[in-house]
């Protein structure tokens, strides 16, 4: 840090990062950070997921909690809205969670192949 903007920058950096998890978004994103999710590849996904949203002024908070408790089925993104409703996905990716943020997020569509729902009926179809 050099100057007077580099500190100012800095600063609207770290309010950007507390607003995603603290504002007063119309989404929260939660991913699973136990630690079946981070060696199921969670990290990775929670990091796109805040790179994405701080990128593109997705209308999400974006935070992490610990044992959502469907191993089998992590990395898990849970998506909570102001009316209650929540969807569950399951075997979430980097590409994934970037489609989850364009079309969930973005447009209201829920991605019901990546949902927990459609995992359980294709494991039923087995």
């Amino acid at each position: 840090m050099k100057s007077l903007e580099d500190l100012k920058k800095l600063r609207e950096e770290a309010l950007k990062k507390v607003e995603m998890r603290e504002g007063g978004k119309d989404y929260r994103v939660v991913v699973g950070m136990a630690t079946c999710g981070i060696a199921a590849g969670a990290r990775p996904v929670l990091n796109k997921l805040v790179e994405e949203t701080a990128a593109h002024d997705y209308n999400c908070v974006v935070t992490q909690t610990g044992c959502i408790g469907m191993c089998v089925y992590e990395p898990i993104v849970e998506v909570f809205d102001k009316e209650d409703g929540h969807t569950t996905y399951v075997h979430v990716d980097p590409e994934k969670a970037q489609k989850i943020l364009e079309e969930h997020i973005g447009k209201g569509n829920i991605l019901e192949e990546y949902t927990v729902e459609a995992a359980r009926k294709s494991e039923g179809a087995r």
